[in-house]
């Protein structure tokens, strides 16, 4: 039984309880399941983790990490970055989105790259940044 999730995507959290069901929401329904999804809780002050911890209950993939303090999204990656077991790591903003595919295409453009025989891929962590804000 495979432990070791392809993908590890991390969200870090702070006050963006507008988008983070949205950012949640293209993550959980990615066409490639083998993922796993950190959140960091930045000690945000408002109802984000609530509807994250909701989504929690629902899906085990998702993972949440809490700062004692307001760390800034550099030092909640980070922090992140060290609990995940994924291959390859997304940084995700809490505010942003992705396509559901996204991981899908992610992961045939890697195996594609692998298998010509060039080396492969070998920087694995992505940063993601989707500007249509909605």
């Amino acid at each position: 039984m495979k432990t070791k999730p392809f993908f590890s995507i991390i969200i870090p959290v702070y006050n963006t309880e507008q988008y983070i069901e949205r950012c949640l929401i293209s993550c959980i329904k990615q066409t490639f399941k083998d993922i796993e999804i950190i959140v960091v809780d930045d000690y945000t002050q408002d109802n984000a983790m609530t509807i994250v911890q909701e989504y929690a209950k629902n899906d085990l993939r998702i993972q949440i990490i809490r700062n004692l303090k307001n760390l800034g999204v550099f030092a909640s990656r980070l922090k992140g970055g060290k609990v995940a077991k994924g291959e390859y790591i997304i940084y995700l903003d809490s505010d942003d989105f992705i396509s559901m595919q996204m991981c899908q295409i992610l992961y045939q453009t890697i195996h594609s790259h692998n298998n010509e025989g060039g080396g492969g891929i070998g920087y694995h962590r992505f940063y993601i940044r989707d500007y249509a804000k909605t």
